[in-house]
């Protein structure tokens, strides 16, 4: 700092180097800008999340009249049988399948997928990385171009139809991703836990499950959020491998497929209600598991931001 020393009559000045205020009273403005960019196109972001959202919930308690009267108005009678009428027609079984796959599909995707990452990230051998991008590189084909190939696979282990069948393509499906996505995590535990551990005299199985996996736990359960919303979302998969055979063999429609099934056998029948219902009823454990876990998943994923 440095002081002008002026002429009698006229006030001495101090003026900080390289001219500070006129170069923060910038900043602060196009930090102020940027910011309320950001934050007005959040808004527009989570309104046109929202809006849908809301006017699905809106048409489930409403006539059809009502529906076509006005999108987001409130209904002027809440009308609860619409859910009735979607389980009924089918979505109770729906719902009831796709829990049944997605029981055994996602813990079994996160245990495979976790030692996968785990002997890539914490295991040097050779052919290290020609495994890992192996791995990275199935997140990035399209499964559009493996319907046919997969379809031919799964109908010569005779599985096509099955609970297992579709188990088992949603495991591989949802490996690259959980891989990719642990192997950060793993790569950046600390070394001297393991050895630690070592000293003890415990073994690699043990290391494993009692001391890297909790230590992981940010990325297990942002990586399973992820999956569950993959696997319970997935439409094109079950629409190939869960179709019947013969006219003996049961229908075990996802419940994608089953909200396809509602708009087709409602045919010309105007019952909007119930397939607004039948949404509503696929789209409430979806919401209802990411709020629940929303803060760990922020958590989560920046953990894997900062490693």
């Amino acid at each position: 700092m440095t002081t002008v020393i002026k002429a009698p009559g006229e006030r001495s000045e101090e003026r900080a180097g390289g001219g500070g205020p006129a170069q923060g009273s910038g900043g602060g403005s196009d930090g102020t800008a940027l910011n309320v960019f950001s934050h007005g196109f959040l808004a527009v972001w989570a309104v046109l999340i929202v809006l849908p959202l809301v006017w699905l919930a809106l048409g489930s308690f409403k006539t059809d009249s009502q529906i076509g009267g006005s999108a987001l108005s409130w209904p002027s009678n809440w009308h609860f049988d619409a859910f009735a009428r979607a389980w009924d027609k089918g979505i109770g079984d729906y719902f009831a399948h796709t829990l049944i796959v997605m029981a055994f599909s996602v813990p079994l995707t996160m245990l495979l997928g976790s030692m996968a990452a785990y002997v890539l990230a914490r295991y040097p051998f050779p052919g290290n990385r020609v495994v890992y991008y192996f791995f990275v590189s199935g997140a990035m084909f399209p499964v559009f171009l493996a319907l046919v190939p997969l379809f031919f696979m799964v109908k010569r282990l005779d599985m096509l139809n099955t609970y297992q069948g579709l188990i088992l393509v949603y495991v591989a499906y949802s490996m690259p991703f959980t891989v990719f996505f642990m192997h950060s995590f793993f790569r950046t535990l600390p070394t001297a836990v393991y050895e630690a551990a070592v000293i003890d005299g415990a073994s690699d199985t043990r290391i494993f499950f009692q001391v890297m996996l909790p230590m992981a736990r940010p990325g297990l359960i942002s990586v399973g959020i992820f999956n569950v919303l993959g696997q319970w979302n997935q439409y094109i998969l079950p629409s190939v491998l869960m179709q019947p055979q013969t006219g003996s063999d049961p229908e075990r429609y996802m419940l994608t497929q089953g909200l396809i099934q509602l708009q087709y056998q409602m045919g010309y029948e105007t019952d909007l209600p119930v397939l607004f219902a039948g949404v509503t009823i696929a789209m409430i454990p979806m919401l209802v598991v990411y709020l629940s876990f929303q803060r760990q998943i922020q958590a989560g994923l920046t953990s894997a931001t900062l490693k």
